[in-house]
């Protein structure tokens, strides 16, 4: 009996500390309110709201008991807004000063871990990436995109200072300003880092990880060919999610400031959807459990690194997008998550080409013009052959049978 109540005792301590650990449903929560709150008018780069946001971050830092780096927590940079939003270089309009925001976890470490998330967004829609039919002076709360990564940093912070177990390595918490204007934040830290970038293990981004679909459990990790542990890793701890890798290290989202520094990345993403880029993207939409199954999954990677040497960096293909040569769009959002054939559509912007023409949230595209598509980057390498004014066919499938659309540019 003493020896079955001692057992006992054991399975229930071991419990309570793990769960102890755990991430909290009601803390994701409470950070993702307020993130995403009309308070913050949409956290656009810049903005004394967004400010605002930054200093809720630090605070957050602060109370698990991150330190600043070389003296500072904010570290601020400054920008000439451009016409273009994926241009870097500069531009001639007013300059803005945005921060990004570190907290430092220091275990004496040779070697550091980032984990990193935006948490700017759109504003009130002033800027013309947004996808709303009309922007302007709308707030775009940016609940997915990206307080969902950003509250995850926050909460991943809280585990990492709870556990000491993971003290094979420093871990630097990096919030990043300016994604939204073509990854300024992350890009102004590589070019002045707080360390020396051969002293950092690898790079993990979240970017939109509040969306988690609880029928496919769909994970979409990026940055898996960066280094050579990735696959059988990320196989080894993904629990009950189902994975779809890609190897790029390029990418829309900061994970690319970091790889084009030859450091090891990993983007995790759970999927685009109607709401993206719109003042529909809200709190109330979120799936605040799925987001921590993300986490957890996230928590076993780098748990998972632990024993091993520094990781080895490797270069990976560039994927082609063809946006360079873009000069119309049909309005539709793809379904990256879609394993083909096509290119599945996951959301119709209102009143742009594809909503005149018809088609629908859910329709494959197949061909377009005669021109089979066979993936999203297929889709757009051929839209990248169109002008404005110009009209194809766009066959698509729909409920198992395939009709063709007349899409005017």
């Amino acid at each position: 009996m003493k020896i079955r109540y001692l057992l006992s005792l054991l399975t229930l301590t071991n419990f309570i500390l793990a769960q102890s650990g755990s991430v909290s449903i009601s803390r994701l929560s409470s950070d993702l309110k307020f993130l995403a709150s009309d308070v913050l008018k949409g956290r656009g780069t810049g903005s004394a709201e967004e400010l605002k946001a930054a200093h809720y971050i630090t605070d957050a830092f602060k109370a698990c008991g991150l330190k600043p780096i070389n003296g500072a927590y904010l570290k601020p940079f400054t920008f000439k807004r451009t016409a273009n939003p994926h241009d870097t270089a500069g531009g001639k309009g007013p300059e803005i000063t945005g921060y990004n925001v570190l907290g430092y976890l220091d275990n004496k470490a040779p070697y550091t871990v980032i984990i990193g998330a935006h948490y700017d967004h759109l504003g009130l829609g002033h800027d013309h990436n947004s996808l709303d039919a009309n922007p302007e002076g709308k707030i775009h709360n940016g609940a997915d995109d990206n307080a969902s990564g950003t509250a995850g940093v926050i909460e991943l912070a809280r585990y990492f200072t709870k556990n000491k177990r993971t003290e094979a390595f420093n871990i630097l918490f990096m919030c990043f300003s300016g994604e939204e204007l073509g990854l300024l934040g992350s890009k102004k830290w590589c070019e002045q880092p707080d360390l020396n970038l051969v002293d950092i293990n690898y790079m993990i981004n979240m970017d939109m990880i509040g969306r988690l679909n609880d029928s496919t459990q769909k994970l979409i990790v990026y940055g898996v060919g960066t280094a050579p542990n990735w696959v059988s890793l990320l196989e080894s701890v993904k629990g009950p999610l189902s994975l779809k890798l890609d190897s790029a290290g390029i990418g829309p989202s900061d994970q690319t400031s970091f790889y084009l520094k030859q450091i090891p990345v990993l983007h995790f993403f759970t999927g685009q959807h109607s709401d993206y880029h719109k003042p529909s993207d809200d709190v109330e939409k979120l799936n605040i459990k799925g987001e921590a199954k993300v986490l957890d999954c996230i928590i076993r990677v780098i748990e998972g690194t632990e024993t091993l040497p520094k990781l080895r960096y490797l270069k990976t293909r560039t994927p082609d997008t063809g946006k360079t040569s873009f000069k119309v769009t049909m309005g539709v959002m793809p379904d990256y998550s879609f394993e083909g054939p096509g290119m599945r559509i996951d959301g119709v912007t209102d009143q742009k080409p594809a909503f005149k023409a018809g088609i629908l949230k859910g329709d494959v595209v197949i061909s377009v013009n005669g021109v089979p598509i066979k993936d999203v980057m297929g889709y757009m390498g051929e839209l990248s052959k169109y002008k404005k004014g110009d009209t194809v066919d766009v066959e698509v499938e729909r409920n198992k049978s395939r009709s063709i659309f007349k899409v005017q540019f």
